[in-house]
C-alpha cells in the first residue's frame, strides 16, 4: 500500500496523456498528408482519364481507412483524460479549448465523415468527379480538423483574447484567441510536417517495389509524385521551423533556451551538436559545439544574446534533456529528408533515378523518419512549455484531478497493452495491404437507366441468336 500511495499522480497523469498523445499524433500526421495525395490523384484520373492514377489512389485509400480508424480510436481516450484526469484544467481553461476542441469536430470531423464513405466505397457507384470531389472535402475536413487543435494547442503556449475572472479563463474576442500570437507558426509547421511524412511513406513504398522489381508503373508514378512534392516541401519545413523558432523565442524564450541548453543570458549561445546537459550543475558536459551558431541562428548575429535557464528559478525550467535531444533528432532528420529529397531530384533529373538501386533501397526503409520528426517535435513543444499546461495561467501540477496514483498506474499499463495490440494489428495490416500493392481493374463509370436497359436488350437478343 505504501508503494502505490508514493506514486506520483501527476507525473503518471503526464505519462499517460503523454503515451496516448503520442500514439494518437503519429495518425493524424499520415492522414492530412495522404488524404492530400489520394486528392490529388482523383483528380488527376477525373483530368486525365489514366487508370494508373486510379489504381495508385484505390491502393492508398484503403491504408488510409485503416489509419484514419486508428487515429479516431485513439483519440476518443483523450476526451475522457481532460475530464478524469485533468479535470482542474477543463475548469480553468475548459471555455476556450472546449469550444476549439467542439469547432474541430462540427466542421472537420463531420465534413471528413461525410464524404469518406463516397471516397471509400463509391468508386464504380457514383460518377468519377464526385468520387474525386469526395476526396478533395476528405482532404480539406482532415486540414481543417488541425486547424482547430493546433489553435487551441497554441493558445495553451500563447493565450490571448481572454480575461481571467476568479483563476478561470473567460473568451473575451475570439479572432485573438483562434489567431494567437504562435498559431500560424505552429500551424504551417506542422501541416508541412504531416505532407513530408505522408511523402516520405508514398517514396519508401515506390521505391520498394522497383527494388522487387513490382508494379513499375505504379511505382515509378508514386517516386516522381513523392519526390516532387519532397522537393519543395522539406528545404520549406527548414524556413518554417527557423520562423517558428523565432516567433517561440519572442514569447517562450526559455524553451528555446532549453533547446540549445543555454545557460547564461549574458553571454551569447553556442549551438551544440552535442552535448550532455547537467541541470544540477547548471552547465553542459561533453560539449562538441559551433562557437555563437545559436547566437547566430535566433539573433542573426553571433554576438547576440537570449535568456538563459539561469534567468529562471529551476522550478520554472523546462526538462532540459528531453527539449535538447528530441530538438536534434527532429533537425537531424530534416536535414536527412533535404538531402534525400535533394539527391532523388538529382537523379531524376540526370534519368538514373529508377536504376540506382542504393539510393531506392535507403529510401525504401526510411518510411518510418516523418513519424519519428512528429514525435520528436511533439516532445520539444509540450516538454518546452513545463512547468506550464497554459503558459503564464495554470501549472501543470495544479491541472490535474484527484486521482489515486494507483488508479492512473493501472489504466496506463492497460492503455499500453491496448493501444499496443491494436497498434500492432493496424501495422500487421497496413503491411499486408502494402506487399498486396495496387490491385483491381478499370473502373467503369455508372451508366444511365436508358443505357443499362439496351445493354440488357442487346445481351437477350444476342442469346436468342445464338439460341
Amino acid at each position: 500500500m505504501d508503494s502505490v500511495a508514493a506514486l506520483d499522480p501527476v507525473m503518471l497523469a503526464r505519462l499517460q496523456f503523454a503515451f496516448t498523445i503520442s500514439f494518437h499524433i503519429i495518425f493524424p500526421s499520415f492522414t492530412i498528408g495522404l488524404s492530400a495525395y489520394i486528392a490529388t490523384l482523383g483528380v488527376m484520373w477525373l483530368a486525365t482519364g489514366q487508370e494508373r492514377y486510379r489504381r495508385i489512389a484505390q491502393f492508398w485509400t484503403k491504408i488510409f481507412a485503416v489509419s484514419f480508424g486508428m487515429g479516431v480510436v485513439s483519440g476518443i481516450v483523450l476526451s475522457y483524460e481532460f475530464g478524469t484526469n485533468w479535470s482542474r484544467f477543463s475548469v480553468v481553461a475548459g471555455n476556450i479549448v472546449g469550444p476549439l476542441a467542439g469547432y474541430e469536430v462540427l466542421s472537420a470531423f463531420f465534413l471528413e465523415a461525410s464524404f469518406l464513405a463516397i471516397m471509400l466505397f463509391g468508386g464504380n457507384r457514383v460518377p468519377r468527379w464526385l468520387h474525386a470531389l469526395s476526396a478533395v472535402i476528405v482532404a480539406i475536413g482532415t486540414a481543417l480538423s488541425a486547424f482547430w487543435i493546433l489553435s487551441a494547442n497554441s493558445w495553451m503556449h500563447t493565450p490571448a483574447g481572454h480575461e481571467m475572472r476568479d483563476g478561470v479563463a473567460f473568451p473575451l474576442d475570439w479572432f485573438a484567441i483562434v489567431f494567437n500570437p504562435s498559431f500560424l507558426y505552429r500551424l504551417a509547421h506542422m501541416l508541412n510536417a504531416s505532407y513530408l511524412t505522408a511523402g516520405f511513406v508514398v517514396l519508401a513504398v515506390g521505391a520498394r517495389y522497383l527494388v522487387a522489381n513490382r508494379h513499375d508503373e505504379e511505382a515509378r508514378t508514386m517516386l516522381r509524385m513523392a519526390l516532387g512534392l519532397l522537393i519543395i516541401l522539406a528545404p520549406l519545413q527548414l524556413f518554417l521551423g527557423d520562423q517558428h523558432g523565432l516567433n517561440t523565442l519572442k514569447h517562450q524564450p526559455i524553451k528555446i533556451a532549453a533547446m540549445e541548453a543555454h545557460w547564461d543570458g549574458k553571454e551569447p549561445g553556442d549551438f551544440h551538436i552535442f552535448a550532455w546537459p547537467d541541470e544540477k550543475a547548471e552547465q553542459n558536459r561533453f560539449a562538441i559545439s559551433i562557437p555563437r551558431g545559436a547566437s547566430l541562428i535566433l539573433t542573426h548575429d553571433p554576438n547576440g544574446l537570449f535568456p538563459g535557464l539561469k534567468s529562471v528559478p529551476p522550478q520554472d525550467r523546462p526538462p532540459v534533456k528531453s527539449v535538447f535531444f528530441a530538438f536534434r533528432v527532429m533537425l537531424g532528420i530534416g536535414f536527412f529528408m533535404i538531402g534525400a529529397a535533394l539527391f532523388g531530384g538529382l537523379l531524376w533529373w540526370r534519368g538514373t533515378l529508377f536504376r540506382t538501386r542504393w539510393y531506392l533501397w535507403v529510401m525504401s526503409h526510411s518510411w518510418w523518419i516523418g513519424f519519428v520528426a512528429v514525435l520528436a517535435g511533439w516532445i520539444v513543444t509540450e516538454s518546452g512549455r513545463q512547468p506550464w499546461i497554459v503558459q503564464g495561467i495554470l501549472r501543470t501540477a495544479d491541472a490535474t484531478s484527484p486521482v489515486l496514483g494507483g488508479a492512473l498506474a493501472t489504466t496506463l499499463v492497460l492503455f499500453v497493452l491496448v493501444y499496443g495490440v491494436v497498434f500492432s494489428f493496424g501495422i500487421f495490416y497496413i503491411n499486408r495491404l502494402i506487399n498486396k500493392g495496387p490491385q483491381g481493374s478499370a473502373i467503369e463509370p455508372p451508366k444511365s437507366l436508358g443505357g443499362t436497359l439496351a445493354s440488357a436488350g442487346d445481351a437477350t437478343r444476342e442469346a436468342v441468336a445464338k439460341g
